[in-house]
């Protein structure tokens, strides 16, 4: 099983790393150390989506993104991104997302983009982990504007594992296609103030400027106004991907011992505490509202 699993996910990043190319079976063959028969198989078992379609919708979603922040051509980006011709990409994007990509490109709407999961990540138990060693985690005080943040609610939910079993996964495709005042989406678990009846203390959503238009907001998410605030950022050491929960359980032992009357503020139970999603190369990271 883990060799399976490490010969998904060198297939996985040579398609990341060789998005613009034209990448063969035989290509993930040789990465994967598997006959091509078998690394179609396996890569099918763990990712739900046969490599030809995996390539296909990432490919579309990332020329979303260039479409949403660059001024180009269509042309330009369904040949950049492998297309062998500009109907054929304008049928595929059409498909994928329902919209015409000179239309976006235009007015870009929300969209639901693929997100490539790396394949370890749902085969991590729940629970915590013990610390195995101490380790180094930067903290720094970051000011945050007034802003609004788009957010999907759940109903019960009080963590990621929770969120995903009442809302889904996909929540986080959508987001992404939204540009985001701080770069990427946002976890949050919400104070009492902003959590309405029936409806989850952890959402997802993305940050957005004050003025963004309510129009623009997705079937299904709602548009809240966050005010300007203060956060201690703990930022853990980079980690591998397949120890996530560990990195996690790290930072939270750190903001449990953490005394903010150190440098003269105290925890905010008025702002919403932040999770960003977990990246091992740069290291687990949370916000915790002060003040």
């Amino acid at each position: 099983m883990k060799e399976q699993i490490e010969a998904v996910k060198r297939m996985q990043d040579y398609i990341n790393n060789h998005l613009f190319e034209k990448i063969t079976l035989n290509d993930l063959s040789k990465v994967s150390l598997f006959s091509p028969w078998y690394s179609h198989r396996i890569f099918l078992q763990f990712t739900k989506k046969t490599p030809a379609d995996y390539i296909r919708r990432l490919r579309l979603s990332k020329s979303a993104l260039k479409l949403r922040d660059e001024d180009c051509k269509v042309i330009d980006v369904a040949f950049q991104y492998g297309f062998g011709s500009v109907d054929g990409y304008q049928r595929a994007f059409l498909k994928e997302f329902g919209c015409n990509p000179k239309e976006y490109s235009k007015n870009p709407v929300p969209l639901y983009l693929f997100t490539p999961y790396k394949v370890k990540f749902p085969k991590i138990k729940r629970g915590n982990n013990d610390m195995k060693e101490v380790k180094s985690v930067f903290v720094q005080v970051i000011e945050k504007p007034r802003r609004k943040v788009i957010i999907k609610r759940g109903v019960k939910a009080k963590d990621y594992y929770e969120y995903c079993d009442e809302v889904g996964c996909d929540v986080w495709g959508m987001l992404m296609s939204i540009k985001s005042i701080s770069g990427e989406p946002v976890c949050m678990w919400l104070p009492k103030s902003y959590i309405l009846p029936g409806t989850s203390q952890y959402v997802q959503g993305v940050e957005v400027k004050i003025d963004y238009d309510e129009s623009l907001v997705p079937e299904g998410f709602e548009l809240i106004e966050l005010p300007a605030a203060k956060f201690l950022m703990f930022q853990g050491e980079p980690f591998e991907e397949e120890d996530y929960e560990e990195a996690i359980d790290e930072i939270w032992q750190s903001i449990k011992k953490y005394d903010p009357s150190f440098i003269g503020y105290e925890w905010d139970e008025e702002n919403p505490r932040i999770q960003l999603e977990p990246i091992g190369e740069r290291g687990y990271i949370e916000l915790m509202p002060i003040k």
